[in-house]
């Protein structure tokens, strides 16, 4: 099975930093529609962030937010946490820096890791979501996404696939998760207060957390 690196990982959240910028004005539209219009700047300040924080960390051992290096998986996950809650206003910086946050208090290999540990990695982060949001699966959220993406995830582990094949698996269910968002009505956040004129519109959390997802299924494979 293919194996997550450390250099992996900065990739993956470097190439975040680019695809959160890309798409800075089109999640902000979605947010627009639905909620305060300020998802897409959010996500782009918070990665941007999140970059240049392990940049700086990267050399010359200069220590970042969290007082750590990025030289294990951990020190590199709760520097990503706390840049995030630190940089990105909303309901997003908490739940995005509590998602990293579980992740690097539960990582046990601290140089590599395979396809079924990052699986279990991801299902802490969401449980920690889900914990500080007090959403369920149908609620019109980012959960939409995760909680299809992690079973098909989780399923194709259990069958023995390779990494990628994990990711590519957990992207499909992804972006079927969040597709079906449209067609939701609103039970959670700022969107909820629109009641059924919610429905019609993405949900712009769940579109941030498929691009999270295709960009792991692109670059941690």
């Amino acid at each position: 099975m293919n194996m997550v690196t450390i250099d992996k990982v900065k990739d993956w959240l470097f190439a975040l930093s680019d695809i959160y910028s890309e798409n800075r004005e089109y999640l902000t539209e979605l947010d627009s529609a639905i909620g305060d219009a300020d998802h897409g700047i959010n996500l782009d300040r918070g990665f941007s962030a999140v970059r240049a924080e392990i940049e700086k960390m990267s050399s010359g051992g200069v220590q970042g937010a969290a007082g750590q290096s990025p030289d294990s998986f951990s020190s590199l996950f709760k520097t990503v946490s706390m840049t995030l809650i630190k940089t990105v206003g909303g309901a997003s910086g908490a739940l995005l820096g509590t998602f990293f946050l579980r992740i690097s208090q539960a990582v046990k290999s601290e140089k590599e890791m395979d396809g079924r540990e990052l699986v279990s990695l991801f299902e802490k982060g969401v449980e920690g979501i889900k914990m500080r949001g007090h959403a369920e699966e149908g609620d019109k959220t980012m959960l939409d996404t995760w909680l299809p993406a992690l079973r098909a995830m989780g399923d194709a582990a259990s069958s023995g696939g390779s990494t990628g094949e994990i990711l590519s698996a957990g992207l499909k269910s992804a972006e079927a998760g969040m597709n079906a968002t449209k067609d939701m009505k609103a039970l959670k956040g700022r969107a909820s207060y629109l009641g059924e004129r919610s429905i019609g519109h993405l949900d712009p959390g769940a579109v941030s957390s498929c691009l999270m997802i295709k960009a792991a299924s692109e670059i941690l494979r």
